[in-house]
């Protein structure tokens, strides 16, 4: 995780214009095997394989599309030539064209469904993602918002992906990568002061931040001197009496929001204090509309 200096704000950078495809080929090519695997049985049947024909993309949703170019890159695969007209990261109206494809019927038959779903759930993420940042900015336009890893096992790449293309950043990608000390790591620690344990992380991966998940005020202030208190399931009234009391104390603890949050309550948790939002209702996004219209 990542503390924002004071005189960072994060409104001032737009949400990213191009966002690189996130999966290789081999796993595209996985994709398009598991919807084709021996052919396609309808397409090959009525003898119309050969024949050339367009495929266009629309957006009939509005919303933050991501996943496209996952999606040019899966026709490209099948054999179609393809354009892409916006990329990840961009808010779009309802009607608005995404990409057109150009090929064989059997090519544009074959990436049609996988592309169609992946471009739909992705930008489900990004959307949700982004009503969640938009939320917080308005509390407090220097709040960010962090997705967690709590994505569809096997699925993280394009996660991650659509957090990043609403504007959001990523929690922790794994547990590889951040100290983050929750209650049920503390179980095993019998009875060794938490200054004691700070000590141990810090002098262990002295480069990396030491989180603690805490679930209200005494805990806080128990380990106050973490780098940042991860405040799990609090309102965000307590949230602001987590801040005032730890201000009162002297520490310079960031204080982060998780559990619960999303784009109905982020404004106040923004507003009461919480510089980042821990979110993993993306995740659980409906997916957004997209219209796919054949043209011989």
């Amino acid at each position: 995780m990542i503390a924002l200096p004071p005189q960072f704000r994060p409104e001032d950078t737009p949400l990213t214009p191009s966002i690189p495809p996130v999966l290789a080929d081999h796993e595209l090519h996985r994709l398009l095997a598991e919807d084709t695997p021996f052919g396609d049985l309808t397409t090959d049947s009525l003898g119309i394989s050969a024949h050339p024909g367009t495929i266009r993309f629309f957006a009939r949703d509005p919303m933050v599309v991501c996943g496209v170019e996952e999606a040019v890159r899966l026709f490209a695969l099948c054999g179609a030539q393809v354009r892409l007209l916006v990329p990840s990261g961009t808010e779009v109206p309802t009607e608005t064209l995404l990409l057109e494809a150009t090929g064989s019927a059997g090519a544009l038959h074959r990436g049609w469904k996988t592309a169609q779903t992946l471009v739909e759930w992705c930008s489900g993420i990004a959307t949700s993602a982004a009503a969640i940042v938009a939320a917080a900015r308005r509390g407090d336009p220097g709040a960010q918002v962090a997705g967690t890893r709590k994505n569809v096992p096997g699925n993280r790449a394009l996660a991650a992906k659509g957090f990043r293309a609403g504007g959001a950043v990523m929690h922790r990608l794994g547990l590889s990568e951040t100290l983050l000390v929750f209650a049920e790591h503390r179980l095993f620690l019998g009875s060794e002061p938490p200054a004691w344990t700070l000590a141990r992380l810090r002098g262990q991966c002295p480069e990396k931040r030491v989180v603690v998940e805490v679930h209200g005020l005494q805990e806080a202030l128990v380990w106050a001197g973490a780098d940042v208190l991860q405040l799990e399931k609090c309102t965000p009234q307590m949230v602001a009496e987590v801040l005032a009391a730890l201000a009162a104390c002297g520490s310079a603890a960031l204080v982060a929001a998780a559990g619960g949050v999303n784009a109905r309550n982020a404004e106040d948790y923004a507003r009461a204090g919480a510089r980042l939002l821990v979110t993993s209702a993306p995740h659980l996004a409906a997916p957004r509309d997209v219209q796919v219209r054949f043209e011989r």
